[in-house]
């Protein structure tokens, strides 16, 4: 790509062919790993923060470090088992999303190791449109929840019954995400 043509693409926000191709190439290098490395590299490469955690104490000791590092005061968290995680750490939150939530601490439906991205319902974010999040998004998953590709998850939720508000979000560097340009995306993988 020209000099001139990667100027104006960041100067109007557009991808780039060489980002798409890059991100594709990954992909392709890795069509025979393991899903949840798969996953994992695809997820950093969009700008996503991957910590694996082995159990819930670290789950724990990695939220609380992010929470200090990011200066995350106040939650919004509309899951009882996670909020449960925000009452040991003494750290306000809400259960429904105010203009004041300076981060978003929730689950998923599940992860999607063909490109990096987490799927998301209204059990996670209820009525919300993913783009009203916090810029700063925290998601506990199990690694029971990545499955291959988008196809893989949707045969999962048909089976499951009726869930509303899907969407799929990624980690802030992928601008293929015009959704959430400037967000920070944290994972806690917690072995099952």
């Amino acid at each position: 790509m020209s000099l001139f043509k990667k100027i104006v693409s960041k100067l109007t926000n557009k991808p780039d062919n060489d980002e798409k191709q890059s991100l594709e190439k990954l992909g392709d290098s890795l069509k025979n790993a393991d899903l949840d490395y798969k996953f994992a590299q695809l997820f950093t490469h969009s700008g996503g923060f991957f910590n694996y955690c082995a159990d819930e104490a670290e789950a724990l000791q990695t939220l609380n470090q992010i929470l200090k590092i990011e200066g995350a005061k106040n939650i919004f968290c509309c899951d009882k088992e996670l909020q449960n995680f925000l009452s040991v750490l003494k750290t306000d939150y809400t259960p429904e999303l105010q203009h004041q939530n300076d981060a978003a601490f929730i689950s998923c439906e599940y992860l999607i190791a063909y490109d990096g991205r987490i799927m998301l319902s209204h059990n996670n974010i209820l009525h919300y449109h993913s783009s009203k999040l916090p810029q700063k998004i925290i998601i506990m998953a199990n690694v029971s929840q990545i499955v291959n590709n988008l196809n893989d998850a949707m045969g999962k939720i048909k089976r499951n019954g009726n869930i509303k508000n899907l969407t799929s979000i990624s980690g802030g560097q992928n601008k293929l995400d015009a959704t959430a340009p400037n967000n920070k995306l944290f994972l806690l993988l917690l072995e099952d």
